[in-house]
C-alpha cells in the first residue's frame, strides 16, 4: 500500500490478522504497518498479538513468506 510520509509517498506493508471465534464468526485480531515484510516487522506484529492475549492458534494461512516463518519461530506464544 502507498501512504504519504514526510511530504512524499512511500510503499508500506499492511498486515491484518483475522481469526474465527467460538461462534464461527471472523474477527480482526490485529493490524500493523511496516516498511516491508521483513522478519523484524513480522516479529513485532506477532509479539503485539501475543501481548494482547493471542493464544491457542491452530492454523496459520499465509504465502509462506520467509520473514513470517522466521518470526513464527521467534514468537512461540503467538502461534
Amino acid at each position: 500500500m502507498e501512504v504519504r510520509q514526510a511530504g512524499g509517498v512511500v510503499s508500506v506493508a499492511v498486515t491484518v490478522a483475522v481469526g474465527g471465534n467460538t461462534d464461527g464468526r471472523r474477527e480482526v485480531l490485529g493490524r500493523g504497518v511496516g516498511l516491508s515484510e521483513v522478519e523484524t516487522s513480522w516479529t513485532e506484529f506477532l509479539r503485539r498479538l501475543a501481548r494482547h492475549g493471542l493464544r491457542g492458534v491452530k492454523l496459520v494461512i499465509s504465502d509462506a513468506h520467509e520473514g513470517l516463518k522466521t518470526a513464527d519461530a521467534r514468537v512461540p506464544a503467538a502461534t
